[in-house]
């Protein structure tokens, strides 16, 4: 078995390309440094992640790839699956031995499983933009948890920087301990420390941290659900349906 590891970037990966066509070597598997070995290694190869290099591949997938392919690859490389790497590793050399249009040929498992994953992925950011619940505290900082399973936040910026210009806000990602600030200018990506994430990984903010305001819409939201439910009439299949279960444990009439 050959083994290439790499630093689990997107640059690391067009990098292990880029190793893959200079000396000619195809690996079985590519890993991380930290990641467990399998055994019977027979070649090892540390790839270093080189900018220029990384680039010169881009270059030539941009020159095979149309905007739509080159935006699927980044979405599949989102997803953080364990398949991710090889799946890429193979789609890629395909795409730049392959005559143009080669992505368009699904008869190629791998053609297909990218164009699958991409689905997911981009399909996820949607449900994040649509079911996502803003929170405010009391410093009136809007504050909103999720939890999706691909890594989707910078897929989700654009919209809601947009959407709330006009408001601070924190969308946190409590699998990843990672999340968006707005400032009202720009979004920084922050993180919180191990004490403040464990408080978070639940998914509510404690009450002494939201403004009256704020706790005074949420008693008044849970009365108004609670009385416009007609309990004869409740459809829990219809309901995840239309609203993913793994959304429930963000919205105040759920709690």
């Amino acid at each position: 078995m050959t083994l290439f590891v790499y630093d689990k970037t997107l640059d690391g990966l067009l990098c292990c390309v880029f190793f893959a066509y200079e000396y000619k070597i195809r690996p079985d598997d590519i890993i991380t440094s930290t990641a467990q070995r399998p055994l019977l290694v027979e070649a090892s190869y540390v790839i270093k992640t080189d900018p220029r290099k990384s680039k010169r591949v881009w270059v030539g997938l941009e020159k095979k790839l149309s905007k739509i392919a080159q935006n699927m690859l980044l979405l599949v490389w989102l997803s953080e699956l364990p398949e991710v790497e090889m799946l890429l590793f193979r789609y890629m050399c395909k795409i730049l031995d392959g005559p143009e249009g080669f992505e368009m040929n699904f008869g190629d498992a791998d053609i297909v499983r990218v164009k699958e994953i991409a689905k997911k992925v981009a399909g996820e950011s949607r449900e994040i933009i649509q079911f996502v619940r803003f929170q405010r505290t009391a410093d009136n900082i809007y504050f909103a948890p999720i939890s999706p399973r691909f890594n989707i936040l910078s897929l989700i910026i654009p919209h809601f920087e947009a959407r709330y210009a006009d408001q601070q806000w924190i969308i946190y990602d409590t699998k990843r301990n990672s999340g968006l600030y707005y400032d009202k200018s720009s979004v920084r990506y922050i993180t919180f420390s191990e004490q403040d994430f464990e408080a978070l990984k639940s998914g509510k903010v404690e009450a002494e941290k939201l403004s009256d305001e704020e706790l005074f819409f949420q008693k008044l939201w849970k009365e108004y659900f609670k009385s416009t439910t007609i309990r004869e009439r409740i459809n829990l299949r219809l309901q995840r349906q239309h609203m993913p279960k793994k959304y429930w444990r963000y919205l105040t009439e759920m709690q």
